[in-house]
């Protein structure tokens, strides 16, 4: 599992692991089933507080991408396609937000937009 941390990424370091892993896991880096690091383990390799790590993997939990069981770690939550799939569309609509604002403040129409998505697609 693959995690930089940025002092000058702007968000926690919680946040910034539980978003990476988030993405492994939406990308399908990190499958159904599949047993993440300790969390002691990942925050000695990230050289951060366990309590940062827990924090992380706790958030993660939340929102239904990884689940604990106690005494033998974590793992990628299965049966939960439906719900990646939910966050993909999500992350999608989300971009395309900043683009239209974005072609908006650049005086381009929509139809030029739809031209842009079209030749990109």
């Amino acid at each position: 599992m693959d995690i930089v941390i940025s002092n000058a990424a702007g968000k926690p370091i919680y946040e910034q692991i539980a978003s990476q892993v988030k993405l492994q896991v939406m990308k399908g880096t990190l499958r159904p089933g599949e047993q993440l690091p300790s969390i002691r383990s990942l925050a000695n390799d990230l050289g951060v507080s366990v309590i940062t790590t827990k924090r992380a993997y706790s958030d993660l939990e939340d929102q239904g991408f990884i689940q604990t069981v106690q005494g033998k770690g974590s793992f990628v939550a299965s049966g939960n396609e439906e719900f990646l799939q939910e966050e993909r569309l999500k992350r999608i609509e989300d971009h395309l937000a900043k683009a239209a604002d974005e072609a908006q403040l650049a005086g381009i129409s929509p139809d030029q937009l739809h031209e842009m998505l079209d030749a990109l697609l």
